[in-house]
């Protein structure tokens, strides 16, 4: 290992692999609140956080076991209900008085047409403003599920009429 009075270690999170700095200092450059968007094995999560001197902090949070409360039988983390969790993290962010924010997906690297981009278009579809690329988005048929099954379907308008009604 180096040493010496000119060897600087990296920050723990760095070598820890969970911190990319140098993305962090562009989202909070921009002022805005960031929309933290993280992919688990089960489950999607997506935060809306402020920076604060004394540490950030969480103005509100939504995962996919949220969705269960409002009639969500399917899976936690595929295209549909990456949306529909997008979608009722808006809600809650507009009833908080956010109204736009910056796309933070962390480590996860992005994919045209996936899960981070299909909640993505939740959050705007919801009436929050974030910058995008309109070519990321996913089309509106894997949206709804259509890939899956009819039933996936047919359950993803039900939750979807019950959000709007939030």
């Amino acid at each position: 290992m180096a040493e010496g009075p000119r060897y600087r270690m990296n920050l723990r999170r760095r070598q820890e692999g969970k911190t990319d700095y140098r993305q962090r200092l562009k989202l909070l450059k921009s002022g805005k609140p960031r929309a933290v968007v993280r992919l688990s094995n089960r489950r999607i999560q997506i935060q809306f956080v402020r920076f604060h001197p004394d540490g950030d902090v969480v103005v509100t949070t939504v995962t996919s076991d949220h969705l269960r409360d409002y009639g969500w039988e399917g899976y936690g983390k595929n295209l549909p209900s990456s949306y529909l969790v997008g979608f009722f993290a808006g809600k809650k962010a507009l009833d908080k008085g956010l109204n736009e924010a910056v796309l933070d997906i962390g480590l996860n690297e992005p994919q045209k047409g996936g899960r981070l981009f299909s909640a993505l278009k939740g959050l705007i579809d919801s009436g929050v403003h974030i910058p995008h690329d309109p070519e990321v988005l996913p089309p509106e048929d894997r949206i709804k599920g259509e890939h899956i099954g009819e039933e996936t379907v047919e359950e993803f308008e039900e939750v979807k009429s019950k959000l709007e009604e939030l």
